[in-house]
C-alpha cells in the first residue's frame, strides 16, 4: 500500500554471513543445481528453508522515500570488507578472507579498500542462481561453436578460464500511468499522373498523397518492475544482452543464496535511477500513444503523462562472468544465472575473415562471368 511503513529489513546484504557445513565446519555455498547449501570440501548438503516470517516481496513507496529515506532501509553490516576496482569502479563485498587479487568484473588488479560515505539501501529480495557453473561451461561451448569467425583456440579457453558468479544490483519501479495525447493523423490516398520516361515515352504512375486531420486520445498503462541496472562493473549494452531477469520469480532476501558468490554494491543512486526509469517510461508511453493514433501515419505527436502509486525495489540478480585476454585485447562474456542467456564479444580470426572475403569475391566473379556469357 502506498505510503505504508515497510517491514523491518532482513540482515544486511553482503557475502560474509557464515553458513558452516554440519559435517566439517567449512563454509557451505549455494548450489544452483541442487537449490540448497553444499559444502565444496566434503560434499555435505544442507537443506535450507526461507523463514516464512519474511512474507511477500516488499514494494516501497517511491514518493515517500524520495522525501525522507527511512533509516531502517539503510546500512549493510558492521563487519564487512569492500573493495573498489580502479579500472571499472565496481565495488564488491567479500568475505574478509576471500578478497581476491583481481576484480571479478573486469579482471583488473587495481583493487583498493573502499569506505562508504553513506550507508546504502539494502535489497529486500533477489533472484537466486539457477544455472550452475558446469551448465554455463556447456552453454558457452555451444555458443562458441556458433561463432564461425572465432579462432579455434578460443574454444579451449571456454574450458580453462575461470568463471565467476556475481550478484548485480538492480532498481525496479512500478507505476500507474495515465497519458493524454494529441497528434495529426494521416491517411494515404493515390492519384494517377502522366509523365515521360528517359526515352521520351508517355507513362502513367500512381502518386501517393496524405490527408491530415486532428486526433486525440489517452492511454492507461501499468509499469511492473521496470528495471534500471545499478551496476557500473559491466557495460550496459552487454548487460542488456542477458536481460530480462524474470522478476516474477524473486524471493525474499536471504544470505544463503549469496554464499560463495560476490555481491556488487549499487553505484547508481535512487534519484538517478528514478530519472532514468521515468525517461524510459516516457519513451514507452510515446510508442503506446503512437500505436493508438488512427490512420496510416502521424506527425506532431504530443503526450502528457501523469504517474500514480509509484513504488520501487532494490533487488539482486545472478550473473556468471568470464573475462579473458586474447592477444592485446580483453573480452568479456556474461551469462544470465537464472535463464542461461549469453551475451559477449569475441575475437575474430583474420584468416577466417580473409577466407570469407575471398569466397565472396569468387562468387561475385562467377556470377559476372555467367551473366556475360
Amino acid at each position: 500500500m502506498a505510503g505504508a511503513t515497510p517491514p523491518p529489513p532482513p540482515p544486511a546484504t553482503n557475502a560474509i554471513d557464515k553458513h558452516p557445513c554440519a559435517a566439517c565446519g567449512a563454509q557451505a555455498e549455494w548450489n544452483p543445481t541442487r537449490q540448497r547449501l553444499s559444502c565444496p570440501f566434503c560434499g555435505t548438503e544442507s537443506p535450507y528453508e526461507i523463514d516464512s516470517d519474511t512474507g511477500e516481496i516488499c514494494e516501497i513507496d517511491l514518493v515517500t522515500t524520495l522525501r525522507e529515506l527511512p533509516e531502517e532501509l539503510r546500512g549493510w553490516a558492521a563487519e564487512k570488507r569492500s573493495v573498489r576496482c580502479g579500472s571499472c569502479r565496481a565495488v564488491s563485498v567479500f568475505d574478509a578472507e576471500r578478497v581476491g587479487q583481481r576484480c571479478d568484473f573486469c579482471g583488473s588488479p587495481a583493487l583498493v579498500d573502499y569506505d562508504e560515505i553513506l550507508a546504502p539501501l539494502r535489497p529486500l529480495s533477489l533472484l537466486p542462481f539457477k544455472i550452475s557453473e558446469s551448465q554455463v561451461r556447456e552453454r558457452l561451448r555451444r555458443w562458441y561453436r556458433t561463432k564461425w569467425l572465432a579462432p579455434k583456440r578460443l574454444r579451449v579457453k571456454a574450458a580453462l578460464d575461470r568463471i565467476r558468479g556475481a550478484y548485480f544490483p538492480y532498481w525496479t519501479f512500478d507505476a500507474k500511468a495515465h497519458c493524454r495525447w494529441t497528434a495529426e493523423s494521416g491517411t494515404y490516398y493515390y492519384t494517377t499522373e502522366s509523365y515521360r520516361d528517359s526515352q521520351g515515352r508517355q507513362r502513367r504512375r500512381q502518386v501517393r498523397h496524405t490527408r491530415w486531420r486532428n486526433a486525440s486520445g489517452q492511454v492507461e498503462h501499468f509499469f511492473d518492475d521496470h528495471p534500471v541496472p545499478a551496476t557500473v562493473g559491466v557495460d550496459r549494452d552487454l548487460l542488456g544482452g542477458v536481460e530480462p531477469f524474470p522478476t516474477a520469480n524473486l524471493v525474499p532476501y536471504d544470505t544463503a543464496y549469496l554464499s560463495g558468490f560476490v555481491v556488487e554494491h549499487y553505484q547508481v543512486v535512487l534519484i538517478d535511477a528514478v530519472r532514468e526509469s521515468r525517461a524510459a517510461m516516457h519513451n514507452d508511453l510515446r510508442r503506446l500513444c503512437a500505436d493508438q493514433v488512427p490512420g496510416d501515419t502521424h506527425r506532431r505527436l504530443v503526450i502528457d503523462p501523469t504517474y500514480a502509486d509509484e513504488t520501487f525495489k532494490l533487488i539482486l540478480v545472478p550473473v556468471w562472468l568470464l573475462s579473458y585476454d586474447y592477444g592485446a585485447r580483453s573480452f568479456k562474456l556474461l551469462v544470465n544465472g537464472y535463464t542461461g542467456r549469453i551475451a559477449g564479444r569475441y575475437p575474430k580470426s583474420p584468416w577466417k575473415i580473409l577466407a570469407l572475403v575471398l569466397a565472396a569475391l569468387a562468387t561475385l566473379t562467377l556470377i559476372v562471368f555467367l551473366l556475360s556469357r
